[in-house]
């Protein structure tokens, strides 16, 4: 298995090991010895040593010190969450509460007054429910959906049932 550090392991061990490193390989690093003292591997003082001695390392073999007694294979670091997912949620939000009510609003505004106003509110709740239960089911079939690729559900055998 590969891990963060292993590009930079490469390239110290043999001829690349006198080549400069970037700053996106010291921040690689930096990012494994988090990942490391998170697991428990180091203490803070040894992230805060090893990070200034990271940011002072001027070629790959430098860099490959740094890391050297942290397994690779363990400090893989979780890929980054989304950041637009709270912005996702809330138009999701939006959409399965604000928009039924809306175009409940809209459904209503051109029909003929009902006789009473408990008729209208009766109107107005069973159009928004309608509303609202295709909303949800719209985006519980869109998260299905990308769960399985894309890729509809598998059908059970004939006679698999009885």
């Amino acid at each position: 298995m590969a891990g963060p550090g292993d590009e930079i392991a490469a390239a110290g061990s043999g001829d690349n090991g006198d080549l400069r490193a970037s700053h996106a390989d010291r921040e690689l690093v930096i990012s494994t010895l988090k990942v490391a003292f998170v697991q428990g591997r180091l203490t803070q003082d040894e992230l805060d040593a090893r990070a200034g001695q990271a940011y002072a390392s001027r070629t790959y073999a430098e860099l490959t010190e740094v890391t050297a007694d942290i397994p690779a294979g363990l400090t893989v670091a979780r890929p980054a969450r989304d950041p637009w997912r709270a912005t996702k949620i809330s138009w999701k939000i939006v959409y399965a509460l604000i928009v039924p009510g809306l175009s409940t609003f809209v459904v209503f505004s051109g029909s003929p007054a009902p006789a009473t106003a408990s008729a209208a509110l009766a109107r107005f709740a069973v159009v928004y429910a309608i509303f609202w239960v295709l909303g949800v089911s719209v985006m519980v079939a869109s998260r299905l959906a990308k769960r399985s690729g894309g890729q509809p559900p598998p059908r059970p055998a004939p006679g698999a049932g009885r």
